[in-house]
């Protein structure tokens, strides 16, 4: 395992341990809003689904082309992003939408969520993948950014915030996250917090202690379901039906 799949593993391992079972199936039609590079996408794509991107940087989608070639899979990348998803992608299309991180920086996640559930087909699944606030605070706190950190203790602030500097993102709790997905008639069908310690071990650990990637990742999964150590993860992640 590369240095790079070391740090990265106990950052996806949940996540990908919520999608997998989704993608052993049959072929799917997925779409990952915000795919950039195609980190996702690929590794979707190389199991046999039929995936699309929706990014709005054609840097990024350069790099999907590229990175995709490489490894002899296809997968389609289209200039865009929330705001016009329905210009570029019909309709009850789609199986599975990955949305990762890109809740945080949209003017409307109410809108944006509703917009998801009409391109999903009926029993479709969007995979949230959410930055969590209560983590947000302790890190601000942690780096001395004080009135940060005291700023995102509540939504109204936190939101405000974010509109006025334009360099932090919307943050989320879990009921948060939870309530946008009622509000659009979606079932939460999990709910997981993950890097809940992935982003306290120095890297430099898990490049040269044996076994210690391996071990992370096992620990963050014993704790993704675990309520009492939500508040203490980078993001939240919600499947929904």
């Amino acid at each position: 395992m590369s240095a790079n799949d070391r740090r990265a593993a106990p950052r996806t391992a949940v996540v990908w341990d919520v999608l997998d079972p989704l993608l052993a199936g049959g072929a799917l039609d997925v779409l990952d809003i915000g795919g950039g590079t195609g980190g996702s996408a690929v590794r979707i794509a190389e199991l046999g689904h039929r995936v699309s991107v929706i990014d709005p940087s054609p840097d990024a989608l350069a790099s999907l082309d590229r990175r995709a070639r490489e490894q002899g899979v296809e997968v389609s990348g289209r200039q865009g992003d929330l705001s016009d998803l329905l210009d570029v992608v019909a309709p009850d299309s789609v199986d599975l939408v990955l949305c990762h991180g890109v809740l945080e920086v949209v003017d409307d996640p109410r809108s944006a969520v509703a917009t998801i559930r009409r391109v999903l087909r009926p029993g479709g699944h969007l995979s949230l993948l959410l930055a969590q606030r209560h983590a947000a605070v302790v890190a601000r706190a942690m780096a001395g950014h004080f009135a940060q950190a005291r700023s995102l203790l509540d939504d109204a602030a936190g939101r405000e915030s974010h509109a006025r500097t334009g360099r932090t993102g919307r943050r989320f709790t879990r009921d948060e996250a939870a309530e946008l997905l009622l509000g659009a008639d979606f079932e939460v069908v999990s709910t997981h917090g993950v890097r809940v310690f992935a982003d306290l071990v120095p890297g430099s650990l898990l490049d040269l202690e044996p076994g210690a990637a391996g071990a992370l990742v096992e620990l963050e999964r014993a704790v993704a379901g675990r309520a009492e150590y939500l508040p203490l993860a980078t993001q939240v992640h919600l499947l929904a039906r």
